[in-house]
């Protein structure tokens, strides 16, 4: 077996289309044409004398030996990164790519301000953010897709640093006929038509949780993909939801409905920022922990 002629480039490739499952869309990933990623790949198969991907109409897969390379791989490319991230860590000021990863609960309310003060403070920094659900941003973290995500804590993964940034309650919206009405207690949730965030999201487990709806069959009512589909539902009067704080003047500013506080203890999330302990850029990090923190009270 030769393999002199393995780039870094083509491991890149290689990574792309093995997350993406199809050419034209890791192209895309790649910012190269199709044709230019299907000559990389063959090209690394040759130099490895085995097939890395079984190859569809509409979709490739990952041969065993495929799987078993990508995993050094994902070694190999996290650690050239670090390498490049130990340079950004010996110079004065932070500098160049920055990509940041942050769940849909916190992304629209957040990123505003916070791009903002990232800007200000870093203005060589070339900001890039990663929208999506807590388990893929902790595999983008792992892959070193990502530099660092803002979530909700804990996480409780030994390969991260977890740090706190801030509380925020969860609060009851219900449609505005029932302003003048009582905020029910957690116990009458259990009778009420509870209108929550589709599977994987984290907020929905908070939700199920304060409302102790764990491994109870709820009320027919509709899982939505974002806190804007479920505000509106309410508005129309189809059952009522919980969003964060930071979610309210966003979401409720077009919807004819009521927010309530709930008695305490108030239910509510802890939201922080995670990155591996093997980066280099842990202390920029930390101070970028501060800006964050800023940008969340401005």
């Amino acid at each position: 077996m030769v393999m002199n002629n393995l780039t870094l480039k083509q491991l890149r490739y290689f990574e792309a289309l093995a997350a993406q499952g199809h050419f034209g869309r890791a192209a895309d990933v790649c910012a190269i044409s199709q044709p230019a990623l299907s000559v990389q790949i063959k090209d690394l198969e040759q130099s490895l004398g085995a097939q890395l991907f079984e190859r569809g109409t509409r979709h490739v897969r990952l041969t065993r030996f495929g799987e078993e390379f990508g995993a050094r791989v994902r070694d190999i490319l996290r650690a050239v990164d670090e390498l490049g991230e130990l340079a950004r860590a010996s110079a004065d000021r932070l500098s160049g790519r920055l990509r940041i990863g942050v769940i849909p609960t916190i992304a629209p309310y957040l990123l505003p301000a916070l791009i903002g003060h990232l800007g200000e403070a870093f203005p060589e920094v070339d900001v890039h953010v990663r929208e999506t659900m807590t388990d893929k941003l902790l595999g983008e973290l792992a892959a070193g897709r990502i530099d660092f995500a803002i979530l909700a804590l804990p996480i409780d993964d030994p390969a991260l640093v977890e740090v706190p940034l801030f509380e925020e309650a969860l609060l009851l919206v219900r449609p505005i006929s029932e302003a003048k009405t009582p905020v029910p207690n957690r116990e009458s949730l259990r009778d009420m038509r509870l209108l929550m965030l589709e599977e994987g999201h984290c907020f929905r487990d908070q939700a199920l949780s304060f409302c102790d709806l764990r491994g109870v069959r709820r009320r027919e009512g509709l899982d939505g993909s974002s806190l804007s589909t479920l505000v509106q539902m309410v508005g129309a009067g189809i059952g009522i939801t919980l969003i964060p704080e930071m979610a309210v003047p966003v979401e409720t500013r077009s919807a004819g409905v009521c927010v309530g506080r709930f008695a305490d203890p108030q239910p509510s999330r802890t939201v922080g920022m995670i990155w591996r302990k093997s980066n280099p850029l842990a202390d920029q990090f930390m101070a970028l922990s501060k800006i964050v923190q800023r940008a969340a009270q401005s």
